[in-house]
């Protein structure tokens, strides 16, 4: 009797299978190895191209402050002068810092300052603020609506709703007013109108001396005292 051989039609041929293994072995190595190249070209671009930036950066450094640099400046400079001829240059919140004479503090800001053309050092200022201070610690505060700046000579000039007020108690009103930051002094021949802890003053003018220790009232003067005011002056 004869046994029928068995058949498995389920189960690959063994050459079959290491035929594909090996191709999938080529390529992954293949692959591998193309992206080792490939590295090993930037890598090695890298070292040449480092080392020559490094250089080139170092030998501009050096040569820089030798080059010629007229023309730039030039385009810069015509590039100012036709702002200027739009719009003129400003600053704003601008703070000037001083002492006097008797070495005495001042200050002035303002909200923006402009340079007269052609005024040498003579500033034009909007809103501008004035704080002077003496050495027993008493202050004067001189505000405006416009203000011209002299820094060479240290004067302002005020015009526009002037206002003078001093820690004393004392405010005057006035539409203009010339200080010296130098000497702490003041004067206005416009009407002055003001009051204080004696009473309300009108005036044809006025000149502040000692920053504001004393004020001399000029002209046509009227003065009205307040009820006490001489007793709680003592």
């Amino acid at each position: 009797m004869t046994t029928p051989s068995e058949y498995n039609p389920v189960a690959p041929a063994p050459a079959g299978l290491k035929g594909r293994r090996d191709l999938a072995d080529s390529l992954t190595g293949g692959g591998k190895r193309a992206h080792s190249r490939v590295y090993s070209r930037f890598v090695s671009m890298m070292k040449f191209l480092l080392p020559t930036a490094a250089l080139l950066l170092v030998t501009l450094v050096i040569a820089w402050p030798h080059l010629n640099t007229a023309d730039l400046k030039f385009r810069i400079g015509f590039a100012a002068l036709k702002l200027s001829d739009a719009k003129d240059p400003s600053m704003v919140n601008p703070r000037y810092v001083g002492t006097d004479k008797d070495n005495q503090p001042f200050s002035l800001t303002a909200d923006l300052a402009r340079k007269l053309v052609g005024s040498g050092s003579r500033v034009e200022l909007e809103m501008p603020k004035a704080d002077l201070t003496t050495e027993d610690g008493t202050w004067l505060v001189l505000t405006a609506e416009n203000g011209i700046y002299a820094r060479d000579q240290e004067k302002l000039n005020l015009t526009g709703k002037v206002n003078l007020f001093h820690d004393s108690g004392y405010e005057f009103r006035t539409e203009r007013a010339a200080i010296d930051l130098a000497t702490g002094a003041a004067t206005g021949d416009d009407p002055v109108e003001g009051q204080g802890p004696f009473g309300h003053l009108n005036a044809s003018g006025f000149h502040l001396v000692e920053r504001g220790r004393t004020i001399h009232f000029k002209g046509k003067s009227k003065l009205t005292l307040y009820p006490g005011a001489e007793r709680s002056g003592k």
